[in-house]
């Protein structure tokens, strides 16, 4: 049993693991810590750089997906009271882990995420509402909370509390929680999956709370963004509102969300014309989402 049991899931991620690797006994001080690094994959040396260090484990995997990739990685990592669940392209700001885990044991409080800074320094708004049929409108940029799930006020970045969820790239998870939320569905491959979580976790009565005592800077690019990519985003989103309402709302967010990228494409986002396709015709999604032939993905 130690302390803390750290997850860190990589693909083609040799240019900014070590960066992460460096930061966690820092980040860790005085925490008992196994460190699991899972590469799902790599076609790069990111297996070679992990193996020349001595600090961590490495388990090699074929690309199973982000969520895939945890739940193999928590299982592989000695027995922990909680689990840190990082990408490979975040640092770790110093005594970062304390905080995590103290508030970790708070009644109630399964998930904690912390304040997320940009390379620059800059605040990342990292937290989110929960998914609505306003919201998948695409008019966050007016930040009525009805219409944004992206949460931008500064306030609620700078006092502690809960929220609906939050950017997965950094998240403390306690052994209880996890195995009462039956650990990360595997079937979004990418996308959608620390959504899905936090909200099952809810679901469950456990919070997923913000704590800005502890800081992680987000470098980003750490396996690398494409149409692919953007195509799995959004698909996996209509994906897990279909999971948790009724048929026509449903089918509402998906409208909704057919309307969102046609305003993008307009705004000159290439991606959204690969997006737009897989929504309307199920056969131009991508085979790793596994999401039949249905035009709600499921």
């Amino acid at each position: 049993m130690v302390d803390l049991a750290v997850v860190i899931v990589t693909y083609n991620s040799e240019r900014v693991i070590n960066s992460l690797l460096d930061s966690l006994p820092a980040a860790c001080v005085g925490l008992d810590v196994d460190v699991v690094v899972v590469d799902n994959g790599s076609a790069d040396h990111t297996r070679k750089v992990v193996e020349a260090r001595s600090d961590c484990r490495l388990l090699r995997s074929s690309n199973v997906g982000y969520a895939g990739g945890i739940n193999a990685g928590v299982k592989f990592a000695a027995p922990a009271s909680a689990v840190l669940i990082l990408n490979p392209d975040v640092v770790m700001s110093p005594g970062s882990g304390s905080p995590l885990l103290a508030r970790l044991a708070q009644p109630g409080v399964g998930i904690v995420v912390p304040r997320i800074l940009n390379s620059d320094g800059t605040l990342h708004k990292s937290l989110r509402r929960e998914p609505s049929l306003l919201r998948a409108l695409g008019l966050g940029g007016t930040t009525r909370p009805a219409l944004a799930e992206y949460v931008t006020e500064q306030s609620a970045y700078d006092r502690a509390g809960p929220v609906d969820w939050a950017l997965g790239a950094v998240m403390a998870v306690s052994r209880t929680c996890l195995d009462a939320v039956g650990g990360w569905d595997a079937t979004y491959f990418l996308y959608s999956e620390e959504t899905d979580f936090c909200l099952r976790a809810r679901d469950l009565g456990w919070k997923t709370w913000y704590e800005p005592l502890a800081t992680a800077v987000h470098i980003g690019g750490g396996s690398g963004r494409s149409e692919k990519t953007h195509v799995m985003q959004i698909v996996n989103r209509v994906r897990l509102y279909a999971r948790r309402h009724g048929w026509p709302a449903s089918v509402g967010y998906l409208v909704l969300t057919m309307l969102s990228e046609v305003s993008w494409i307009l705004r000159g986002h290439v991606e959204s014309r690969a997006a737009l396709k897989a929504l309307v015709m199920p056969s131009r999604r991508p085979s790793e989402l596994n999401c039949g032939p249905s035009l709600l993905p499921r």
